[in-house]
C-alpha cells in the first residue's frame, strides 16, 4: 500500500518541488493551497486544510514562516496517531516551540532544505535537521525520506544564527545590489563594459530576485540578522570614511587582516579558480 503525504502550500515553488519529488518516490500526494493553484496531474487536491490531513501518513508544511506555528496548532490535533509533521521553514525559533507542544501522538520532523526549487536531484544536497523531541529518530526518518542528501544536525538557536549569515546576509547584500543596478538606465552599456566579477554578481542578485517577495522578506527578517547587518553597516561606514580621508594604510590593514583570516580557513587560490570556471560557464551560455 502506498504511503501518503499531504503538502500544505503545494502551489508554491518549494511545494511544487516536494510534490513532484514524493510523487516520484511512489507516494500518494495530496496538495492544499489557499493562495496558489496546484499543478501536476498526479497531485490530489484537498478541498480543505483539515480534510487534507486526516488520513495522511506524512504532512509537510511548505508555508510562510509567520503562518507556520498557527497552522501547526490547527492541524496537529486532527492528524492520525503515529504520523509525521514535517516543517521546512527558514526560521526555527517559534516553529520549533509549536512543534514541541504538539500532542505526543504526532512525530515532528524539523528540517531546513538548503536548496531551491531549481535542483533536479536530492543527492548531495544539504539539509539541516533541528531536533525537537527525539533527535536520533527524527534524523533516521529524514534520511529515509531524503535518501542521498547530506544532513547537518544543529539546535534551534545555532540554526537561526548561522542562517542569518548563510541566507540573511547574502540576501540583504544582493537585494540592495539588485535595487541599485535596477535603476541603471544604461544597463546595456554597463554590461558591455563589465568584467567577470560584475556578471557573476549580477546573475547571483537576479537569481535571488526570482524568489518570491514573501520568502525574501522572511529571510531578511531573521532576528539574528541584526548583529551581522550592524557589522556590515559599521564596516562599510568605516571603509568609506578611511577612503575619503585618504587613510590608505587603514584600508590596506583591513584588507590584509581579512585575507589572513580567510586564508587560515580556505584556499583563496582554489576559490579564484572556481570563480574563473563559473565565469567561463556563464560566457558559454
Amino acid at each position: 500500500m502506498k504511503k501518503s503525504i499531504t503538502i500544505i502550500g503545494a502551489g508554491g515553488q518549494m511545494g511544487q518541488w516536494f510534490s513532484k519529488y514524493f510523487a516520484s518516490k511512489d507516494f500518494q500526494v495530496t496538495g492544499y493551497d489557499e493562495e496558489n493553484p496546484i499543478k501536476g496531474k498526479d497531485i490530489i487536491q484537498a478541498s480543505s486544510l483539515v480534510g487534507g490531513i486526516l488520513k495522511a501518513d506524512y504532512v509537510m508544511l511548505c508555508t510562510p514562516t509567520r503562518r507556520t506555528p498557527e497552522i501547526i496548532r490547527l492541524i496537529a490535533k486532527e492528524m492520525k496517531r503515529g504520523t509525521f509533521l514535517i516543517d521546512i521553514s527558514s526560521q526555527k525559533g517559534k516553529v520549533v516551540a509549536s512543534l514541541a507542544k504538539m500532542p505526543a501522538k504526532i512525530n515532528p520532523i524539523c528540517i531546513h532544505p538548503m536548496f531551491g526549487p531549481g535542483i533536479k536531484k536530492i543527492k548531495g544536497q544539504n539539509i539541516i535537521l533541528v531536533p525537537v523531541k527525539d533527535a536520533k529518530k527524527e534524523l533516521t526518518v529524514a534520511k529515509t525520506l531524503f535518501e542521498g542528501a547530506n544532513f547537518v544536525t544543529i539546535d534551534t538557536v545555532e540554526h537561526d544564527k548561522k542562517i542569518a549569515v548563510i541566507l540573511g546576509l547574502t540576501h540583504l547584500v544582493n537585494l540592495v545590489f539588485a535595487n541599485i543596478i535596477s535603476k541603471d538606465e544604461k544597463m546595456t552599456l554597463t554590461e558591455k563594459m563589465s568584467g567577470s566579477t560584475f556578471r557573476v554578481q549580477k546573475i547571483l542578485a537576479e537569481s535571488i530576485m526570482a524568489e518570491s517577495p514573501q520568502l525574501i522578506e522572511t529571510i531578511i527578517s531573521n532576528p539574528e540578522i541584526r548583529r551581522v547587518a550592524e557589522d556590515l553597516w559599521k564596516d562599510v561606514g568605516r571603509l568609506l570614511t578611511s577612503i575619503q580621508e585618504s587613510k590608505t594604510e587603514e584600508v590596506m590593514s583591513y584588507i590584509k587582516a581579512c585575507q589572513e583570516r580567510l586564508s587560515s580557513k580556505t584556499n583563496l587560490d582554489t576559490s579564484y579558480k572556481k570563480f574563473t570556471k563559473m565565469a567561463n560557464a556563464i560566457e558559454k551560455n
